[in-house]
């Protein structure tokens, strides 16, 4: 176990309305085209999404999530789609939000907003999309990597530990641990 603290890349904001968020940011070395698949493809998203998900990419459409150990196959619903640029969807009463911006033909800015259910979850989804995101980081890289579902030796309490650590809400229950 490293001393040198977990890099955090999750910001804990308020959004205009009110409602609690934790929101990623990165930029990929591929076109939008490209970034816009790793956030709609099923084959894609099992890459590094916490869920396998299939995507009625419309307004209203339907997701369907399954394959998360801790979690009960369930359902979403498509909020907005403007492809390749924005999607957001509502999942388990949360709302994810992924805004990608073309930066030139190779590059794409990736923003993705959890729009939290309550304040408490913030600390435990940050360090989760914190897993997720390192995730699609490597397969954007073209390299393997032992997905989100990796078990006990992903690096989740440790980011989980620098949220509280930092004053991020949390309290939450765990999916698999509580």
């Amino acid at each position: 176990m490293s001393a040198e603290p977990t890099a955090l890349t999750g910001t804990y904001l308020t959004l205009d309305d009110g409602r609690p968020a934790v929101r990623f940011s990165r930029t990929y070395d591929h076109p939008v085209d490209r970034v816009w698949q790793f956030v709609t493809d099923p084959d894609e998203l099992a890459h590094w999404f916490p869920s396998r998900a299939e995507i009625e990419l419309r307004p209203g459409g339907t997701i369907t999530f399954s394959g998360d150990p801790n979690l009960p196959e369930s359902t979403g619903r498509v909020l907005f789609v403007d492809p390749p640029r924005h999607l957001s969807f509502d999942w388990g009463g949360a709302e994810l939000h992924f805004d990608l911006e073309a930066l030139d033909e190779k590059r794409t800015h990736f923003t993705l907003t959890d729009v939290l259910t309550a304040e408490n979850t913030a600390a435990r989804n940050g360090a989760g999309w914190e897993v997720c995101l390192a995730a699609l980081d490597a397969h954007a890289r073209g390299e393997e990597f032992a997905g989100p579902q990796a078990g006990a030796s992903a690096p989740w309490k440790e980011f989980y530990r620098g949220y509280v650590e930092a004053g991020v809400p949390s309290g939450a229950p765990v999916p698999g641990l509580d």
